[in-house]
């Protein structure tokens, strides 16, 4: 073989692989531009998860103070409960110191007092 063959041969198929080459120069750059595009994502989704984390560590704490104050709180003594008033008695009416209980009135002795209301004036009326 010559030389001259031998080096066309080379050059012919540089240029076949420089084609090749060059047909999946956009696709790389395409994905390139995708793993640029979602590694940003993920840093934005970690950052807001470092943020959530962060906010339930503040809330545990505060869940956890309170209940310190609550097992605290449950654990003082309750205060005395303040004296009770005395009840006052009314003064007996009948020396024996009983009360007349009040009979209910009979069908008849309503019906006087709907029809004459002043029939109602006598022993405990006002």
């Amino acid at each position: 073989m010559n030389c001259r063959t031998l080096t066309t041969a080379l050059g012919a198929l540089l240029l076949i692989g420089g084609a090749a080459c060059d047909q999946s120069k956009p696709e790389l750059d395409k994905t390139k531009a995708e793993l640029a595009t979602v590694t940003s994502e993920r840093d934005n989704m970690k950052s807001q998860l470092d943020q959530a984390n962060a906010k339930v560590t503040a809330l545990q704490q505060q869940v956890n103070d309170l209940q310190a104050k609550v097992a605290a709180a449950a654990a003082a003594p309750a205060p005395a409960p303040a004296p009770a008033a005395e009840e006052k008695k009314p003064a007996a009416k009948h020396a024996a110191g009983k009360k007349e209980e009040a009979k209910p009135l009979t069908k008849e002795q309503k019906q006087e007092i709907q029809a004459n209301p002043e029939a109602r004036r006598g022993k405990g009326a006002f």
